[in-house]
């Protein structure tokens, strides 16, 4: 795998100048050119990169699936995540066709800075690039905007580039996270289909005992069955239910534990074991903190 470090040596890679400033570049996606085909098949950066393209013939790849460009879309993309990128050969000496840009940014950019730690509380750096953010009009007109004064901010570098950079950044990332939770109400419909074949997913761990093989279902496995990321899986479904993927799974332990309490026999040692939990403690104590009761005292209650 290619690892690109700096924002520099990415400028190189795609036959653009040097950029103004080492640690932020904004690029326009007309401009690049792509020199060497065999760099792009596996590669990582060691900087953010905040995409706003349309109509791009190259894709990218996560995993198995690629994805075109062919709408205007965001992506977001946090250092070190593994990516492809199939670039059509006549794109080695022309422009790569389409619009929009692409923001880098080094986390050197935002040392001491209360961004370098809030950054990481964006869900949407995590996402797979099939979650893209997909932006209406007046969307993309805010988001480029604010790109392109970002832009013009860094071709004049002085003691508040910085700052005045990095609060351009911050307000484009909370627009980005309001428009995300508009998109997942936009898709309502789709996400209440998700969330019913999770619970079919739960459902069939329960029923075929696979709980007691392989213990507790984890978000990751969750998501990966249903071609999502774990991020954005947590994410639709907090928009949906106020809850993360985490939390519901929780609950649908709960509810098969109180129905196993309440029509069985099996010792709550039993019940914990039938569930996934390694030790039945850890089954009493998430018990209690969502009922207030413990296995126990719930079982009496049908006494």
């Amino acid at each position: 795998m290619n690892t690109i470090n700096s924002i520099s040596e990415f400028h190189r890679l795609v036959s653009l100048p040097e950029p103004l400033h080492p640690l932020v570049s904004v690029i326009r996606v007309a401009d690049i050119r792509f020199n060497n085909t065999e760099i792009w098949e596996q590669f990582s950066l060691n900087f953010y990169c905040i995409s706003l393209k349309k109509d791009v013939s190259g894709k990218v790849k996560y995993g198995q699936q690629y994805y075109d460009f062919d709408k205007g879309l965001m992506t977001f993309i946090a250092p070190k995540q593994i990516q492809t990128l199939a670039v059509p050969h006549d794109q080695i000496l022309g422009p790569e066709s389409g619009t929009g840009y692409a923001l880098l940014l080094h986390p050197d950019f935002l040392y001491r800075h209360p961004l370098a730690a809030t950054i990481k509380n964006y869900g949407f750096f995590s996402y797979a690039v099939n979650e893209a953010l997909h932006l209406s009009e007046r969307e993309e007109k805010n988001i480029i905007e604010i790109i392109e004064k970002i832009d013009t901010e860094y071709q004049f570098i002085d003691k508040h580039t910085q700052d005045i950079i990095l609060s351009q950044i911050d307000l484009l990332l909370n627009y980005s996270n309001r428009f995300y939770e508009r998109q997942f109400i936009t898709r309502k419909a789709i996400n209440h289909d998700l969330l019913t074949k999770m619970d079919q997913l739960l459902n069939e761990f329960f029923e075929q005992e696979q709980t007691q093989k392989n213990g507790i279902p984890s978000v990751d496995l969750l998501a990966k069955k249903l071609n999502l990321s774990s991020y954005y899986l947590s994410d639709m479904l907090r928009s949906l239910t106020g809850q993360s993927a985490q939390q519901h799974i929780q609950d649908k332990l709960i509810e098969k534990a109180k129905e196993y309490l309440s029509l069985t026999n099996l010792s709550v040692a039993e019940i914990a074991y039938r569930l996934g939990f390694e030790y039945p403690q850890s089954f009493n104590k998430l018990f209690k903190k969502k009922l207030n009761l413990s296995p126990l005292e719930f079982r009496q209650t049908f006494n």
